[in-house]
């Protein structure tokens, strides 16, 4: 009779052999570097393997998929905190970063003012609705807020742009 711990790494195995193309993918889209690519994708199984026995594996597609973008976001802030060059020609990517490719001073002052008094799910929810093209319901089912909340704050996020944009 196998082991509870075998069992658990065979089903695993089968997550891993099934959705790891589709991680790998998402790490590369906000990375756009392979290695790290690589990198992080393992990370992101290797945190989902570490508690998934508090976690919901009954369908892992979404919750690999914001793993892997939260983790993604956070490498691309460690990077820009420590003055490493990242390339990324999205502005919203930059946006939801709160971070700037240039050290133009005016814009950081925007960016800071935008989401100063926004909490950090406003910027996963703008880059997986504006950059990523998901649709309101897509992006609420991975943030784990409705539809309507999503909605509210991204327009709140767009009319904070706009009131910027006049200043």
């Amino acid at each position: 009779m196998k082991s509870l711990e075998t069992l658990k790494k065979a089903g695993f195995a089968k997550i891993y052999e099934k959705y790891a193309p589709m991680v790998y993918r998402r790490c590369l889209q906000l990375l756009r570097d392979d290695a790290e690519a690589c990198d992080l994708m393992q990370d992101v199984f290797l945190r989902i393997y570490s508690a998934s026995e508090r976690l919901d594996m009954e369908s892992p597609s979404s919750l690999l998929w914001n793993t892997a973008t939260r983790l993604c976001l956070n490498r691309i802030r460690d990077k820009r905190r420590r003055g490493l060059d990242v390339d990324s020609s999205s502005l919203l990517l930059s946006i939801a970063c709160a971070e700037d490719e240039h050290d133009d001073y005016e814009t950081k002052n925007v960016l800071a003012k935008l989401f100063s008094k926004e909490p950090e799910s406003s910027r996963t929810m703008a880059v997986l609705h504006f950059v990523d093209g998901m649709t309101l319901e897509e992006t609420a089912r991975e943030v784990g807020l409705s539809v309507s909340g999503v909605r509210k704050r991204l327009r709140g996020l767009q009319a904070k742009v706009k009131t910027l944009e006049v200043q």
